[in-house]
């Protein structure tokens, strides 16, 4: 279980992201704080491929990995190169309210048809292609993926500060994911 938090002011932050590039990254994008110039990367933002997620922050401020879901696992070396070799201390882990990485095998059909029609594909590769890669990409609940993932990077990096957070496409605004 998990529960949405809102960042309408800087107090609404939780403390854990105080003073940090997840602070500065919720500031710009939700309370619109006035940008400041980067030479570096700040943090490094992972998130969902989806098109209809845009973010509000300055230039060179992060790096941003987008991947279905906010699925980082098989993008682990730029993750280790954004934090060795570009410094970051600190990733945001995006996901996002109607994802298609939900429930993957609801869009089987479509997928095999978009194929076909879209790329001229036959239907039997296709189905080969969606039935052997579908398992690694579909995320089931995104908030519970979100808490995983973010375990997993935690363990993986333990001195980078990793943020669960979730982008309501409805409003356009990213909440903070606490896991109860």
């Amino acid at each position: 279980m998990a529960k949405l938090i809102e960042v309408n002011s800087v107090q609404d932050i939780l403390p854990e992201y105080k003073n940090t590039a997840i602070s500065l990254l919720l500031e710009y994008h939700n309370l619109n704080k006035t940008f400041k110039n980067y030479d570096q990367a700040q943090i490094l933002i992972g998130m969902c491929m989806d098109n209809r997620k845009n973010l509000w922050v300055p230039e060179n401020f992060a790096f941003v990995i987008r991947s279905g879901g906010a699925n980082l696992f098989f993008h682990e070396f730029q993750v280790s190169y954004a934090i060795g070799v570009g410094g970051v201390k600190c990733i945001a882990l995006i996901g996002h309210n109607y994802c298609g990485m939900e429930h993957l095998d609801e869009q089987k059909e479509e997928f095999i048809a978009g194929l076909v029609h879209n790329a001229g594909w036959k239907a039997e590769n296709a189905t080969s292609h969606f039935e052997n890669l579908s398992p690694f990409f579909e995320t089931g609940n995104t908030i519970e993926f979100l808490l995983c993932e973010v375990d997993r990077l935690r363990k993986r990096y333990p001195k980078v500060k990793v943020a669960p957070l979730y982008f309501d496409v409805d409003t356009g605004k990213i909440l903070q994911i606490v896991a109860e």
